[in-house]
């Protein structure tokens, strides 16, 4: 019989585990949003010109913007195929796995001939590989999050959590910063003929690094807990849907309202202050970059409040900020002032990136070890489809409609926050919550 693991909450042994578990997990998302985020940036910039030569204006836009939410439609698959198998086999070797899939797929749309070169195999092969990075970004997000939570303390899972998810907000920073400095360095015409493939190719040395990291990291405690118990059920994930149907879709509502905001600000503002008021493409990626910058240090407060007075009213608080903002941001934008626009960015995304740090335990702690992977993943990716990948899209068709009006898109973000409210508002408190269950 498998002995089980001494708590970690009890042993300087468990306390060192979960530090470098965190350490192991927000290298690896780091890694993959990196590349994910990378071809958001260039897919509302470069891609309309590359792979979607064969259009004009505003129809190639929304054909690449079209390819960016094929990642968020794939993430489901990605989060509930890894998410039964991470419930199955463990969470650590599934992140492997993840890791290796999402570096591959990148590598490939770096080296992959332009519209010009192979015609209409270009943009297929795009969506292809396009829809194999969002498969392994939907199975990587909730482990990485879980193999963390299932090793910190208790008392301690908001601020754990939170150092997964600047991950996401880190590697915004470093793909804009990137993309910054070859615009800078190669000038516009030398980065839109190659050097957008730059930050693509060389994640296969990011990927090497991540794979190091994590190898070197325990199976989570509650999962081998479960297992020396015989509590790893081999239900099948309709009988896991039957079971969490309200929990899963509490969470997934509560979690569109940040995630749609997000994408305007970071991949939707890029095409608007570029394309319609005219701002040079690197001085909207410094922008952003700034902004993710300091809202890493958000993230990890949002956390860290969330374990003091509990992961309600920080959830709440960010909603309600949110919603101020979001009446805001783009008045702030239409100034065309470089600084009001970065100051709009830095704020909008700060108070929403108030719940990232809140995440990753208020996902996890509402479901029993059995079938918390795959449940917290149906959640989470199944916000980012309903919410994420879309946003860009029909924020431009939403602009083409209203003739320019950028008040619809305010009444969107204050619509979908306003959701994510009331989806807080009737969810429990789940602070202090056992996962060993």
């Amino acid at each position: 019989m498998r002995t089980v693991m001494t708590d970690p909450e009890q042993t300087q042994t468990g306390r060192s585990m979960a530090v470098r578990a965190t350490i192991a997990s927000t290298c690896g998302s780091a890694v993959e949003w990196i590349d994910f985020t990378a071809y958001g940036a260039v897919s509302a910039t470069v891609f309309p010109k590359i792979f979607f030569a064969s259009m004009r204006g505003d129809a190639a836009v929304l054909a690449s913007l079209g390819t960016f939410a094929v990642g968020f439609f794939a993430r489901p698959l990605g989060g509930l195929l890894f998410g039964i198998l991470g419930d199955r086999i463990g969470r650590k070797n599934i992140l492997l796995y993840t890791l290796t899939l999402m570096g591959m797929a990148s590598f490939l749309i770096g080296c992959l001939p332009s519209y010009a070169t192979i015609g209409i195999a270009a943009p297929a092969l795009l969506v292809v590989l396009r829809f194999l990075q969002g498969v392994a970004l939907g199975g990587e997000s909730t482990g990485a999050q879980l193999l963390t939570m299932e090793h910190a303390p208790s008392d301690r899972r908001g601020l754990f959590g939170a150092f997964i998810n600047i991950g996401n907000s880190l590697s915004a920073a470093l793909a804009n910063g990137v993309l910054f400095g070859l615009t800078v360095v190669l000038g516009t015409e030398q980065f839109e003929n190659w050097g957008w493939r730059i930050p693509f190719i060389s994640s296969l040395l990011l990927v090497v690094i991540g794979l190091y990291v994590r190898r070197h990291v325990a199976e989570s405690p509650a999962f081998e807990r479960a297992q020396a118990a015989v509590e790893v059920t081999k239900s099948s994930w309709l009988q896991m849907v039957r079971g969490q149907y309200r929990t899963i879709l509490r969470l997934l509502v509560a979690w569109c309202g940040l995630t749609a905001s997000f994408y305007v600000i970071t991949v939707y503002s890029l095409t608007y202050v570029v394309n319609t008021l005219g701002l040079p493409s690197r001085d909207v990626f410094l922008c952003l970059m700034a902004a993710n910058v300091i809202a890493v240090g958000i993230i990890i407060g949002g956390g860290a409040l969330s374990d003091r007075i509990g992961r309600k009213p920080v959830m709440l608080m960010s909603c309600i900020l949110g919603l101020v903002m979001a009446f805001a941001y783009f008045p702030m934008l239409n100034t065309a002032n470089i600084w009001i626009i970065f100051l709009a960015m830095t704020l909008f995304l700060g108070v929403l990136q108030i719940q990232s740090g809140v995440q990753p335990a208020y996902f996890s702690e509402p479901f029993p070890t059995n079938v918390r992977y795959s449940g917290s993943a149906l959640a989470y990716t199944g916000a980012n489809l309903v919410a994420g990948g879309p946003t860009p899209f029909i924020a431009a068709w939403l602009l083409r409609w209203a003739n320019g009006g950028t008040w619809v898109l305010t009444l969107f973000c204050m619509f979908v926050i306003g959701c994510s409210t009331l989806a807080y508002l009737t969810g429990p408190e789940t602070r202090g919550t056992d996962l060993n269950r």
